[in-house]
């Protein structure tokens, strides 16, 4: 196994009550396999990446890891924005315990940045920090990689950038992959597992999965 979550237990306070997205959740990754999760707005998909990534702890429950994880792909939420485009990715590899050099380059020629890679983050559009976001993930190796719904920003040539360099690391890596694209799922997942009522359900093929949710959906 790759990747083993215990009895997984996250929820949020509002309005001074507990409320629980994830409850007693359980499930084995294979390693070498890739993995679709579907399940409805707000079932918490989003959370469990974070969970798996370690970028959010639960409250009670085990996550296990066997292998590298990658943060969630894209995601453009953490970095520091009194910091530049290059102080962030400095710092992110020497905590992936990376070369620094490497890693800043790669991401600098990924994003195509220029001048902006040396200003403060804040002063950046939201696309320039998905660009920066991307190419950081792509400059890291990891053995599996998180990708929530979002593999490819920006323009039509920069997307198909994003897609060539993905699915080169879709080679040699596997995937957890969140999508409501069933073709997408399709094409890069060789299991498919539903979130529904704090649980996981991990089915053979996508398109299982796929009428095992439509079947909770309608019920």
């Amino acid at each position: 196994m790759i990747l083993e979550l215990k009895n997984i237990v996250k929820g949020y306070h509002s309005d001074g009550r507990y409320l629980p997205v994830l409850k007693g959740l359980s499930m084995s990754f294979p390693k070498g396999k890739s993995v679709g999760i579907l399940g409805r707005n707000g079932a918490g998909k989003s959370t469990l990446l974070r969970l798996i990534a370690g970028t959010d702890q639960p409250d009670s429950g085990q996550v296990i890891r066997h292998g590298r994880m990658s943060w969630p792909i894209g995601f453009r939420g953490g970095f520091n924005g009194s910091l530049s485009g290059e102080e962030n990715c400095r710092f992110v590899a020497r905590v992936y315990g990376q070369d620094v050099d490497y890693i800043t380059a790669f991401a600098l020629d990924f994003s195509e940045l220029g001048d902006y890679f040396t200003r403060p983050v804040r002063t950046y559009s939201s696309g320039m920090r998905a660009r920066l976001a991307f190419g950081l993930s792509m400059a890291m190796e990891f053995e599996v990689y998180l990708v929530d719904e979002i593999i490819a920003v920006g323009d039509a040539p920069f997307r198909r950038k994003c897609r060539r360099a993905f699915q080169e690391r879709r080679e040699r890596a596997s995937l957890i992959m969140v999508s409501h694209n069933i073709k997408t799922l399709v094409s890069n997942c060789d299991l498919c597992a539903v979130l529904s009522e704090g649980q996981l359900i991990l089915y053979d093929t996508v398109k299982e999965a796929e009428a095992a949710a439509t079947e909770l959906n309608e019920a």
